[in-house]
């Protein structure tokens, strides 16, 4: 049989696919439950004005582990640094669940978030590099997928934890599978490279589809000279001056008060440092929104900043504005996953050969309503299914774009270079995500009153993220590319 007729789950890929849904099973189930036990967490601890930092905190040092996976996965290919990946999120959930001060989760968050910037990256990169181009689709479906059932499961087994034992457990009952799946992949490392030194898969105009000249192997990149490294280097350095530039945004937002202020002045200095650094770093005209490769970054970046501005601060709307139990929250989350999932699978089919741009055009159309829906019932006394309606649309929009941007990704940059070209699209997540939380957390800290009296502060800032959703639109349209 060739690889053409086979499936994602054929013998040759059978180890691989599998570590791949395992990996991203972890990372959903992680996601889903910790939203829904974060109010109550953060009461216990103290978190306050400062409730973001759990989500930004992860995703900032998200940037610096992706920018050392893209180097990493280069010199020493992508297996270490799953494995890495893997075993700081262990980590860090565990400090997590054994923190008895904020600051303390907040070094927890920090390990769980540079465990998953390599570890996603990584695998992005044995995406590109296993896979032939039209499998590729598949496979982010089933990466889609992999959310489903801690979408479903997760929100409400946190939810159960938290009101049965403590929120505590809800961090811990992910670090023996965290660890157990980095001793799988380390356990059969030899059978994954064996099974990629078949011939190479070709496309249909039977070209290779991937060299197999021993340069693109899951190990390492033989091709890296000592030039070579010391560029790794160099992204690295510029890596950590972007999480470190990321962090100032971040601690200026969960202190601001007022606009004119140290806090102010923290988040302008991180705003040019990020802007004078990130560019480095992602695809050139990510930022400027240009045409092909760079506008498919540009619209991840924009996906991720208005999802996760709104959806992180979800949980605290529905609790503390209107009562809501977490078996509530937790419903109202995983409606959304439903609809991301549903959206997935749609752009997963042949059809869209070469129309993705418009799966991503049309799901940001898709988030912008359904952000749009959230804010007419934080104005509002509409009831809370409304809300989970709203979360439903943005699902579906986000399901559509971001599965679509991934394979975008790798069709419009050069095998050689899709370990640059996967750093650059988590890269993009990570900043987005930043945007996002930081414009949220910046809102809520500027204009918080107290529980039950925050109307406003979400409708202020869900309203400012439809504006980023608007973007993505502009970024589909312009990451279409003729095909001569």
């Amino acid at each position: 049989m060739s690889r053409s007729t086979e499936g994602v789950f054929a013998p040759r890929y059978r180890v691989v696919s599998a570590a791949i849904v395992l990996t991203v099973t972890i990372f959903a189930f992680e996601g889903m439950a910790i939203s829904t036990a974060m109010p109550v967490a953060g009461a216990e601890l103290g978190a306050a004005r400062g409730y973001g930092l759990a989500f930004s905190v992860l995703v900032t040092l998200q940037v610096l582990g992706t920018v050392l996976a893209g180097p990493w996965c280069d010199t020493s290919g992508p297996l270490p640094v799953v494995i890495a990946g893997q075993l700081l999120f262990a980590a860090g959930a565990a400090a997590c669940a054994a923190a008895t001060a904020y600051p303390v989760f907040l070094v927890g968050r920090a390990f769980a978030g540079l465990g998953t910037g390599l570890s996603v990256v990584a695998l992005y990169v044995i995406i590109g590099r296993f896979y032939p181009s039209g499998l590729r689709p598949t496979v982010f479906t089933y990466v889609s997928a992999a959310w489903v059932l801690p979408s479903l499961l997760g929100p409400s087994v946190a939810a159960w934890l938290t009101e049965s034992f403590s929120w505590r457990w809800v961090f811990g009952i992910v670090c023996v599978p965290a660890v157990a799946a980095a001793a799988v992949v380390a356990s059969r490392a030899r059978s994954v490279e064996m099974a990629y030194a078949d011939p190479a898969p070709t496309t249909p105009d039977g070209l290779a589809d991937v060299p197999v000249d021993g340069a693109d192997r899951l190990d390492a990149d033989p091709g890296v000279d000592p030039a070579g490294r010391a560029a790794h280097l160099r992204t690295a350095a510029i890596g950590i001056g972007v999480a470190a530039a990321a962090g100032v945004v971040q601690y200026g937002s969960a202190q601001l008060r007022t606009v004119v202020s140290a806090a102010g002045a923290a988040i302008l200095v991180g705003v040019v440092a990020v802007l004078l650094t990130a560019p480095r770093v992602l695809t050139p005209g990510t930022l400027t929104m240009r045409r092909g490769l760079a506008s498919v970054m540009t619209a991840r970046l924009l996906l991720m900043a208005a999802f996760n501005g709104v959806v992180s601060f979800v949980p605290l709307m529905l609790t503390a504005e209107r009562g809501a139990s977490l078996p509530i929250v937790g419903v109202t989350l995983t409606v959304g996953s439903l609809g991301w999932f549903a959206g997935a699978w749609v752009q997963g089919r042949s059809r869209w050969t070469g129309r993705r741009w418009q799966l991503v055009a049309g799901g940001g159309a898709g988030l912008s309503a359904g952000l749009l829906l959230c804010v007419l019932v934080a104005a509002t006394t509409l009831p809370w299914p409304l809300l989970a309606a709203g979360q439903l649309l943005a699902g579906l929009g986000m399901g559509l774009a971001t599965a679509s941007t991934g394979v975008l990704a790798l069709e419009l940059a050069p095998v050689s270079d899709h370990g640059a070209a996967s750093s650059s699209l988590q890269l993009s997540d990570s900043l987005g995500s930043i945007t996002g939380l930081s414009t949220a957390s910046a809102v809520y800290a500027a204009l918080h009153v107290s529980a039950g009296a925050d109307r406003g502060v979400y409708v202020v800032m869900w309203s400012a993220l439809v504006v980023l959703a608007l973007l993505v639109v502009a970024a589909g349209v312009r990451a279409r590319v003729e095909r001569g």
